[in-house]
C-alpha cells in the first residue's frame, strides 16, 4: 500500500498556533483520584497567579508562580497539570472578579511576551477559571455547586438534583474565501483602523462545520461558497472558544455587507495580501490594509493562503 499525498490544500506549513502547545500534562488519571490531588497539593506545588483573569507576568516576561500558601482564603484549587513532576493549579477566587468573568478584555501583551507553552497553559488557566466563575449555581435547579474532579467538573450540591457539568468550548468557524485568486476580508467597527480580517461565526446547535461556513458567509457577504476545507484550530480563551479555521471557494464576486455585524467587506488580491502580512511585521499597516496580528489564526490562515499560492 502506498502512501497518498495529501491534497494541495492542505500542504502549505502553519505558523505557530497561539494558545495551543501547553507545557503543562494535564494528568487526566489523577482528577478522578481525589487522595491524590490532595497530596499533590504540597510545598512543592505552584500556583499560577493572576490578576482578574489576566495573567500576572515577571519582569522578563515569564508567568508568575506562587506557592499554594498564598492562594486567597476560601479559593477553590483548579488542577492544571504537571510541569515534569511539579503540580500546578489555579485558583478560583471566592467572589467573583470585579466586572464578571468576562471584564478582562484580550491579553495582547501577554500574548506579545509570553513563551508558547506559558501562553498556552495561561489561555487554558484562564478558561477554566471565567467558567467556574459562571458556574457557581446549577442550571438545573439553581442550587450552588461545588469544584470536582481537580476543577474540571462542578457538581450540583442538590441531593435531590446532582447535576454535573463540565467545562465547555464554544465553536467558531474562522474561513478564508477566495474567488479567482482575491481573498474575502473585512472589518468590524471595534477594529483598529485599517484593519482587515477573515470571516467568523459561531457554529450553531443542529449544523456540521461546513454547514457554518457556509452559512456565516452569506449571511454576512451574501455569497455562496463552496469546497469547504479545514486548514487548522485554535484555542481562543476569551472567554472559551475554538476557532476552527477553515478555507472555501466563493462562487461568485458580488458581496452584500450585512452592516449590523460588518462595517466593510472586500476582495482584496493576493499581493495585497502579502504587503499586508509584511507591514504587520514591521508593526505597520499595509498599503491597502492592517493584517491581524500574529497570534490570531486569522493571520495564520492569510498566511497559509498566500503560501499555498
Amino acid at each position: 500500500m502506498t502512501d497518498t499525498p495529501l491534497p494541495k490544500l492542505l500542504t502549505p506549513k502553519l505558523l505557530p498556533i497561539a494558545f495551543a502547545g501547553s507545557h503543562l500534562d494535564r494528568a487526566d488519571h489523577i482528577r478522578n483520584d481525589p487522595a491524590a490531588l490532595l497530596a499533590l497539593q504540597s510545598s512543592e506545588a505552584r500556583l499560577l497567579r493572576l490578576d482578574g483573569l489576566d495573567a500576572v507576568l515577571k519582569d522578563d516576561g515569564a508567568l508568575t508562580w506562587d506557592t499554594l500558601a498564598e492562594a486567597e482564603p476560601g479559593s477553590e484549587m483548579i488542577f492544571l497539570g504537571l510541569d515534569g513532576a511539579v503540580p500546578c493549579f489555579a485558583e478560583v477566587p471566592p467572589e467573583t472578579p470585579p466586572g464578571g468573568p468576562h471584564a478582562s478584555p484580550v491579553n495582547w501583551h501577554a500574548m506579545a511576551v509570553l513563551d508558547p507553552g506559558e501562553l498556552a497553559a495561561y489561555g487554558g488557566a484562564r478558561s477554566l477559571v471565567s467558567w467556574h466563575c459562571r458556574h457557581r449555581h446549577c442550571s438545573v435547579c439553581g442550587h450552588p455547586t461545588a469544584l470536582a474532579k481537580g476543577g474540571w467538573q462542578r457538581t450540583c450540591t442538590n441531593i435531590d438534583c446532582g447535576a454535573e457539568h463540565f467545562p465547555r468550548v464554544d465553536p467558531v468557524t474562522i474561513m478564508l474565501v477566495e474567488h479567482e485568486g482575491r481573498a474575502l476580508l473585512g472589518r468590524q467597527p471595534r477594529f483598529p483602523e485599517g484593519r482587515y480580517s477573515t470571516l467568523a461565526g459561531f457554529v450553531e446547535p443542529g449544523e456540521s462545520v461546513e454547514e457554518a461556513v457556509a452559512r456565516e458567509i452569506h449571511e454576512e457577504a451574501g455569497l455562496r461558497i463552496r469546497d469547504v476545507t479545514y486548514v487548522a484550530s485554535q484555542p481562543w480563551p476569551f472567554p472559551s472558544s475554538l476557532m476552527i479555521g477553515c478555507h472555501a471557494v466563493a462562487d461568485d464576486d458580488a458581496i452584500t455587507i450585512d452592516e449590523t455585524e460588518l462595517e466593510d467587506v472586500r476582495w482584496f488580491t493576493r499581493d495585497e495580501v502579502v504587503e499586508a502580512l509584511e507591514a504587520i511585521g514591521r508593526g505597520e499597516n499595509g498599503k491597502a490594509f492592517g493584517a491581524p496580528p500574529a497570534h490570531a489564526i486569522a493571520h495564520v490562515l492569510m498566511r497559509w493562503w498566500v503560501d499555498r499560492g
